[in-house]
């Protein structure tokens, strides 16, 4: 059900299945084997979804900020590797319960989106992808705060992670952080991610992209509120 449903929102808003997985998974299979799955899933489903996208792609920004992403990753694998396993659950799920709030609220980067900018970005994403699997946040707050229109902005998104996925797969093994038994995980959970993305890109409609948004975001402050309240629910 939650693979399902990250796929609806990946395919009508571009973004939030990462986020909607990570603080379950998390819970159930490990913050390690969690980033594994979770990329794997996410990979096969920017594939689908990348050569719709690619024609409306910022590539000038997206491009340096990927690479960037991709050069912080191995910090992140060390730091998963040295870090409470414990305490990385209730990081992502307290990043993913901030990002929501000041989504919310309607701050937004306000600074000049530079190639610069993007690679800063980009930088704090790729540690937190590698540690976390939740990189998007802070590309989510930068790329959306721009008045690009929402083809653009679902496409940039989009793009951002095709490019940063496959890496953070080879870092993950090469770090021993992943195994097979993770990636064929996401394998057999890939088939109703791949589903829900397809329903949920027919869904889309630019004229609804704050709607979508908005229940975007609900459904992201479930997932992240259960993870934080985890021990106190089941307790």
């Amino acid at each position: 059900m939650v693979v399902f449903i990250a796929g609806l929102m990946r395919g009508f808003a571009g973004f939030g299945s990462a986020m909607l997985m990570a603080p379950v998974f998390a819970v159930l299979f490990g913050p390690t084997d969690m980033i594994a799955t979770v990329v794997a899933i996410e990979l096969a489903v920017s594939l689908q979804l990348f050569p719709a996208a690619r024609r409306d792609c910022d590539w000038r920004i997206i491009g340096p900020m990927s690479v960037v992403a991709c050069l912080a990753m191995p910090l992140g694998a060390w730091l998963l590797a040295s870090v409470d396993k414990g305490l990385i659950v209730k990081a992502v799920s307290g990043i993913i319960v901030v990002f929501v709030a000041i989504m919310a609220t309607g701050v937004r980067y306000r600074g000049q989106r530079s190639v610069a900018a993007g690679m800063a970005v980009g930088a704090v994403s790729g540690v937190m992808m590698a540690t976390t699997s939740v990189g998007g946040p802070p590309v989510l707050m930068y790329l959306l705060a721009g008045n690009d229109p929402p083809v653009r902005h679902r496409a940039n998104i989009i793009t951002y992670y095709m490019a940063t996925q496959f890496p953070l797969i080879l870092i993950m093994f090469w770090y021993g952080l992943a195994g097979v038994g993770s990636i064929a995980r996401g394998l057999v959970l890939l088939p109703l991610m791949l589903l829900g993305a397809w329903v949920g890109r027919l869904l889309f409609d630019p004229r609804n992209e704050r709607l979508y948004r908005n229940v975007t975001l609900v459904i992201l402050f479930g997932a992240g509120a259960f993870g934080l309240l985890r021990d106190w629910i089941m307790g």
